[in-house]
């Protein structure tokens, strides 16, 4: 939590995330999920029912969100038109490749799943759904997204950093723009810390950055640079054939 947050509109933002995770969740578990003690748990519960965001199941001491938390997304621009021209594409790598690949766009601090073809391949721990999140510079698709961001934006978000800090990821990020790929060897932020490795590319339209297209693998499967060789070119290749159907759509007004 950075300097001056407000603790209580931290704590309930993480239950409401909790609930929208998981579905349905019985007090104990939100206070569980949230890593927030059961009477803190209990009060933000009370006064998210007053305003109607979540309510109590009638047949089970369980809570769920109401239609009225989708009144906070009003102003928010999403990636529907992003889905729908690349979900073909990320179909057809899956199947060429077998692993699993997902689309990440930034949002703050970390990078959040759009689309994900994990439900479609055994070769993965955990289906990863949209909304899952990865930090943004530990993450192969934070890292990629980074190195192609724009001076004044990767200068913001790099902002909290020392000063040594930003120094290694400017060299970083300049092989990685170099390179044009992002890879992270046993992520400790995935459901499975450790046993999965991951390789992304960046995602545009034209020239206008829109976030990663990752693949992730088993860590034992294969070393990372046999891993690089032989994925990376399919990664680019399908970012690509995105980038021209996004500019294909975008033309005939088709996929809005």
């Amino acid at each position: 939590m950075s300097e001056g947050s407000i603790r209580s509109i931290v704590r309930a933002i993480t239950v409401l995330q909790a609930i929208n995770r998981y579905g349905t969740l019985t007090l104990s578990e939100i206070a569980d999920y949230a890593g927030i003690p059961y009477p803190t748990a209990m009060r933000i519960l009370r006064t998210l029912q007053d305003q109607g965001l979540i309510e109590r199941e009638p047949s089970r001491k369980k809570y769920r969100a109401t239609a009225l938390v989708q009144t906070l997304s009003c102003g928010y621009q999403n990636y529907d038109r992003l889905v729908t021209s690349a979900r073909p594409h990320i179909i057809d790598l899956t199947r060429e490749l077998g692993w699993p690949i997902s689309i990440a766009t930034r949002v703050g601090q970390t990078m959040v799943v759009r689309d994900s073809t994990s439900s479609l391949t055994t070769l993965t721990f955990n289906n990863y759904y949209p909304g899952w999140h990865v930090p943004l510079l530990s993450s192969a698709s934070g890292r990629v997204y980074l190195a192609h961001a724009e001076e004044d934006v990767r200068k913001v978000l790099l902002e909290p950093l020392h000063d040594d800090e930003r120094k290694q990821f400017k060299i970083d990020f300049e092989e990685i723009r170099n390179q044009g790929y992002a890879a992270v060897t046993r992520t400790q932020y995935s459901a499975n810390p450790g046993m999965t490795s991951s390789i992304a590319v960046p995602l545009f339209e034209e020239d206008k950055l829109l976030g990663s297209l990752a693949l992730v693998f088993f860590s034992k499967a294969l070393p990372i640079s046999d891993a690089i060789t032989k994925f990376v070119e399919p990664l680019k290749r399908t970012a690509q054939t995105i980038n021209i159907t996004l500019q294909e759509t975008g033309d005939s007004g088709e996929v809005e």
